[in-house]
């Protein structure tokens, strides 16, 4: 309880709305259940894939994917404190703080970026999500960096061999990998403390 786990690893052409939706539906054959929340880069396959398989669950847009998206929309050079500043929006201790800053920021760079700023009030939200979770679960929960380490790794072993004789090799090969990361994560210190969310959960219903 609280710890992390590979649940799965399978081989597909592309990451296609199709691929995800049968990956996320056979995790939840084989009895996952009670999801309650997800997080995820803004694959649109992907977010698809988890709003029609996973729709009891709450979606967390990854902040880090957010923060690099959000270059597309300021000139390449920007030496002030407007991406900074946008960062700093998640580490706040809950949403009532981010609503007041985030006010603030728009009204301090709307001139400069109008497209940036009117791109994040469009899209901020969906990144904000972790603030619905108990605050010692946010700097776990608010971004896939625990995946993009996992995804980092079988791309240095993958790189190694450079060519399969066929997939099934290469499938053979992540998931021998899955396993022992899997195990060492067993074996670490837990994750997330799942008292936090018990008491967390206890308090909502008594704001109620």
């Amino acid at each position: 309880e609280g710890r992390r786990q590979v649940l799965g690893v399978e081989l597909a052409n592309r990451e296609s709305h199709s691929s995800w939706r049968a990956f996320v539906a056979g995790l939840k054959q084989r009895g996952l259940a009670g999801v309650e929340f997800v997080v995820s880069d803004d694959h649109p396959g992907l977010r698809a894939a988890i709003r029609e398989v996973l729709p009891e669950a709450v979606w967390q847009r990854c902040y880090v994917h957010f923060l690099r998206n959000a270059l597309d929309y300021v000139p390449r050079k920007v030496d002030d404190d407007c991406l900074m500043e946008l960062r700093w929006f998640y580490d706040r201790r809950d949403l009532a703080e981010v609503k007041r800053d985030l006010a603030q920021w728009i009204a301090k760079w709307q001139a400069k970026y109008p497209k940036l700023v009117d791109w994040v009030e469009n899209n901020i939200e969906e990144t904000l999500s972790f603030y619905r979770l108990p605050l010692p679960h946010h700097k776990h929960m608010k971004s896939t960096n625990m995946l993009e380490r996992l995804n980092q790794e079988i791309k240095r072993r993958t790189l190694v061999v450079r060519i399969f004789p066929n997939p099934q090799s290469c499938l053979r090969l992540v998931r021998a990998l899955a396993v022992e990361i899997h195990e060492n994560w067993l074996e670490a210190t837990r994750y997330l403390n799942m008292d936090h969310l018990r008491e967390h959960k206890k308090e909502s219903l008594r704001a109620l």
